[in-house]
Order: C-alpha cells, then sequence, then structure tokens
C-alpha cells in the first residue's frame, strides 16, 4: 500500500510532493471537493489527496498540531519580513 503522507523537514507533506498537507486539510475544510482539491496541484492524482485526507481523517489530532506549527511560523516569518509599500 502507498503512503499518501510524509514526514520530512519536521512537517508534513503530500507524498513525493512538495504540498504541505495542511493546504490540503484547510481546502478540505473550507468545502472543497476531492476534485477541486487535486487540480489547484496538477503533479497530484487523486488517489494522493484521497489518501492524503484519509490520513488526515484518521489522525485529526497530529495534523492540527502539525498545521498549528506550520501557521506559527509562518505567521513569524511574515512579521520579520513584512511586504514592501507599493508605490504610486
Amino acid at each position: 500500500m502507498r503512503e499518501f503522507v510524509e514526514c520530512r523537514v519536521g512537517s508534513l507533506y503530500l507524498g513525493e510532493s512538495h504540498v504541505p498537507l495542511g493546504h490540503l486539510v484547510r481546502e478540505y475544510q473550507h468545502g472543497e471537493s476531492l476534485e477541486s482539491i487535486r487540480s489547484h496541484y496538477p503533479t497530484s492524482s487523486l488517489e494522493q489527496v484521497c489518501g492524503a485526507i484519509t490520513s488526515f481523517l484518521g489522525h485529526k489530532s497530529a495534523v492540527e498540531g502539525d498545521i498549528a506549527v506550520r501557521e506559527r511560523k509562518e505567521e513569524a516569518y511574515s512579521a520579520a519580513h513584512p511586504v514592501p509599500p507599493t508605490s504610486k
């Protein structure tokens, strides 16, 4: 059986890709269909997306913890590297 989720660099990813599992999960939680989610990641298959969401559903607390850590890191990075104002 294939592994649809991989732990790399301390975070969870869609297997064999650079797509954070949290991105798929958030789209799923916002009501997007599996086919729609797959369309956002053209190098992934519907089987991979379904497998990753199934993994999430079976391990919600671990995945939600990973998502929370990733979001804190992204917020800290954004705060340390603000987007420069646009000139008019």
